[in-house]
């Protein structure tokens, strides 16, 4: 569901298409979760020469590697070229998603750098999302106060705009979901769907402290650990409270993204943050309102699955019950 959205929001590519794309969808998602979890897996090998070895000699899992790059490499090309094809065949760029703004730069940007664009907007969007919803669900089947609040907001909502439950909500109705956006907001500060990042350094630095930064460094923040800092959010930093989020008026109140760097902060700031948000609330809104979330076994939290996204080992096992 998460790659369909990326696909049609970010490229305006309808999702029911794909398969007609010479790379079919499915074996671009095997290569592309291949990829990440060779890539995730050279930052926890014992020895770091033995994957340079390997990616010398092309063997093993860095032959495996080069080929899911040129599947992806691929799938991305394809996406590109159908674009830019239609945009010589009508004379203009008809479309407004962010592909097509990076095409209109001037026509400045090579295919590489399109290419490169497509696939972290996918690494972006593909697994983060899920992942977020996943451990959100997990939270709110042991606070079963929250969930009763968010089908109150969701409830005045759909009365104020006259719609029946199923019917779609509108952009403007999604953003007036001032609470839910804490709720999300809370769940990804404690459990960020990217619980560490990493930045290269391309020129010497200081940091605002003072720490010295030298050009082809790598600095690495914890997000995770960030999240559960007492020094940042207080002593009920391990509680799931979606309410430090708002104001005395019910409103949500954000906070730096320097404290909250889920999606980053600066010049590096997440471009499909809001998109993110409207997807999460369209689909838990959704779901809540029609259906009972009944997770196995959601007294143990989930085990993590160590990648380059948090998510839950063996995914999130529920039973679904439909409300009267």
């Amino acid at each position: 569901m998460a790659f369909d959205n990326v696909c049609k929001l970010a490229f305006n590519v309808d999702p029911g298409c794909l398969n007609r794309i010479d790379l079919v969808q499915t074996g671009f998602m095997r290569a592309f979760d291949e990829a990440t979890a060779i890539c995730s897996g050279r930052f926890m090998c014992a020895l770091p020469m033995s994957w340079k070895i390997k990616r010398f000699l092309n063997v093993g899992s860095e032959k495996r590697l080069r080929e899911a790059i040129r599947t992806v490499h691929g799938f991305a090309d394809e996406i590109i070229r159908r674009r830019l094809q239609e945009n010589s065949e009508n004379g203009n760029n008809k479309y407004e998603d962010l592909l097509s703004r990076f095409i209109d730069n001037d026509g400045t940007l090579s295919t590489e750098l399109l290419r490169d664009v497509v696939i972290s907007v996918i690494l972006a969007g593909k697994d983060t999302t899920s992942t977020a919803l996943s451990w959100l669900f997990w939270l709110l089947s042991t606070n079963p106060s929250v969930v009763k609040n968010i089908r109150s907001e969701v409830e005045k909502i759909r009365i104020r705009s006259g719609k029946q439950v199923g019917e779609p909500f509108e952009y403007e109705e999604l953003r007036d979901m001032q609470y839910m956006h804490a709720v999300i907001s809370e769940s990804l500060r404690l459990y960020p769907p990217v619980p560490v990042d990493i930045k290269a350094c391309l020129k010497n630095d200081v940091l605002p402290d003072g720490t010295k930064v030298k050009k082809g460094w790598f600095i690495l923040y914890h997000a995770y650990a960030m999240g559960r800092m007492e020094s940042i959010w207080g002593k009920d930093c391990s509680e799931f409270r979606p309410e430090r989020w708002l104001d005395e008026d019910g409103l949500f109140k954000p906070d730096s993204s320097f404290r909250f760097p889920v999606f980053h902060a600066g010049p590096r700031i997440c471009l499909g943050r809001e998109m993110a948000y409207v997807q999460m609330k369209s689909i838990v809104a959704n779901v809540l309102e029609q259906f009972d979330v009944d997770v196995l076994g959601k007294d143990k939290r989930p085990d993590y699955l160590l990648s380059l996204t948090l998510r839950i080992k063996n995914g999130l096992p529920v039973r679904l019950k439909e409300r009267n």
